[in-house]
């Protein structure tokens, strides 16, 4: 992976993107997450007490493997549910969801449970969502149908993430992939923020490195990218803070010792303030890729994020630099101080710091998913017109996104 730093030279005076923040000059924002959160180990307990007043039906979507939580569904039916289990392969389709809504309709279901990783969580999400729309779902998704607005208030959800990463147990939309269009869209509405979401960092103890590694980058990158994003807000800002102090702290102690309970908390703490964060402040370039990367590659969506995140926070840092955008570089100054831990550590020590942690993660490069000289065209054309894109602090023209991608192959 080869990352250009930027050099010391005059400064622009070109309008930057990230202007100063409205809050400092009035404080207005909106925030919106999960009705209610449970966290900490042993909140699974609690799961079957905090389900029943939903209603006794409950379609439980989970992965490929739902046998690895055959004690979480016995305590379930033990209480008095009816439980019905929907599993999905790998990150849900739009066909999954379709499936999953007939059986839903099917079983009469009056709750749904999403019990797994970031794709289960988006399945669960998006299938209590079209268990009672009138339309079909390409009435409602993003990109590939006519995405509109969803009329009916959703199934009630319960989300239980078994990783630590995406942070969908605190968010309003589910990304879906649509293998015929070659693109990952979202279904998203505010009715879709589950009514619990139950985060229990036990459930993450079975978690193998290689997806430690790269659903806890997709939690860091998802702070980095909305603390500076151009949407950012006072109270997103604390959220960001915070996560990117955890995972500085406990991301490679994760990684290379998984029994580490301690530090697994930390990292689905910061998973968790990363959902919140990115539903209220939008995230950047990093995400921007990762959309149409993910929709044309089998690539996992944490991986894509950690080979992205030290090419795209170079760009943004020079960019920014250029403009001569004090208040954004002083966002970039405060994260490379908290990575180093370093006072007076300069804004581009965080690039060094992150081409370093992917590197003892052993984070592949975008090649190890198939991806080549030839595709970079035409990714970064469609990652220019990504929604993730809008929140990045700066505008990225054509030349630089390709360059980006070619430093991340």
């Amino acid at each position: 992976m080869k990352v250009s730093f930027i050099s010391l030279g005059a400064r622009y005076s070109d309008p930057c993107r990230f202007p100063s923040p409205a809050y400092e000059e009035s404080m207005t924002f909106e925030f919106a997450t999960t009705t209610r959160i449970l966290f900490g180990c042993g909140k699974i307990s609690q799961l079957a007490e905090s389900a029943l007043p939903f209603g006794n039906q409950a379609l439980v979507v989970m992965g490929k493997n739902p046998n690895r939580h055959d004690s979480v569904i016995d305590s379930l039916r033990q209480s008095g549910l009816s439980v019905n289990i929907f599993s999905i392969a790998g990150e849900p389709t739009i066909d999954d969801i379709i499936q999953g809504t007939v059986l839903a309709k099917k079983t009469a279901a009056q709750i749904i449970i999403g019990l797994g990783g970031g794709s289960v969580i988006d399945a669960g999400k998006a299938i209590s969502a079209m268990s009672r729309q009138p339309e079909d779902l390409w009435h409602y998704i993003e990109i590939v149908g006519k995405g509109r607005p969803l009329t009916v208030t959703p199934l009630p959800y319960i989300a239980i993430p078994t990783t630590a990463g995406t942070g969908a147990e605190v968010t309003r939309n589910a990304v879906l992939s649509s293998p015929e269009h070659g693109v990952k869209a979202s279904l998203r509405h505010a009715s879709m923020l589950p009514r619990l979401a139950i985060i229990d960092p036990e459930l993450t103890l079975q978690c193998p490195p290689d997806i430690t590694a790269a659903s806890g980058m997709d939690a860091f990158v998802q702070c980095l990218e909305a603390y500076v994003s151009c949407r950012a807000n006072p109270l997103t800002d604390a959220l960001c803070l915070s996560g990117i102090e955890h995972c500085v702290r406990s991301l490679e102690k994760v990684v290379f010792d998984g029994s580490n309970i301690k530090a697994r908390t930390d990292i689905a703490y910061a998973a968790m303030l990363s959902g919140m964060a990115l539903a209220n402040a939008g995230l950047g370039a990093v995400h921007g890729f990762a959309a149409p990367i993910g929709g044309a590659f089998h690539a996992p969506h944490g991986a894509i994020c950690a080979a992205l995140i030290a090419p795209v926070w170079a760009a943004n840092l020079e960019a920014v630099y250029k403009m001569g955008n004090s208040v954004a570089m002083n966002r970039f100054t405060t994260v490379a101080r908290m990575m180093t831990g370093e006072p007076t550590a300069p804004a581009q020590a965080a690039v060094s710091y992150l081409l370093e942690l992917t590197r003892k993660l052993s984070i592949p490069p975008l090649q190890h998913w198939g991806i080549q000289e030839c595709h970079l065209d035409e990714i970064a054309t469609k990652a220019a017109a990504s929604s993730s894109m809008k929140g990045n602090p700066v505008e990225l023209n054509s030349t630089t996104l390709r360059n980006i991608l070619a430093d991340s192959l």
